[in-house]
């Protein structure tokens, strides 16, 4: 297993500006899919409607938008014994970046 230490911490913004969770990841993007599982779930892609995701990376004044959807999918044949059978995927879109004037 790859160390930790190129993790990077981003919080997720609300439209207030509290940040109200943390995901990890290498890049933007990939803490962005991980907030996108979390939202609720479409039936399949093709009806899920994009959300406004704004992940600030901790320590930095940069702000990531993305566009973020989720659908439920039914689990692979080949998918072990504690996995459920309907399964959330998620998928994000990049926006841009906006710089903060203050953290």
């Amino acid at each position: 297993m790859a160390p930790d230490n190129d993790k990077r911490n981003f919080a997720l913004r609300q439209t207030g500006g509290e940040e109200t969770s943390v995901f990890s990841g290498r890049t933007p993007r990939q803490a962005a899919l991980k907030a996108a599982r979390r939202l609720d779930p479409a039936p399949s892609e093709d009806d899920a409607d994009p959300e406004e995701l704004r992940l600030r990376e901790k320590g930095e004044k940069k702000v990531h938008v993305y566009e973020g959807w989720a659908w439920e999918e039914h689990a692979p044949d080949d998918k072990p014994d504690w996995m459920p059978e309907e399964i959330t995927k998620g998928n994000v879109s990049k926006e841009g970046v906006e710089h903060l004037d203050e953290i």
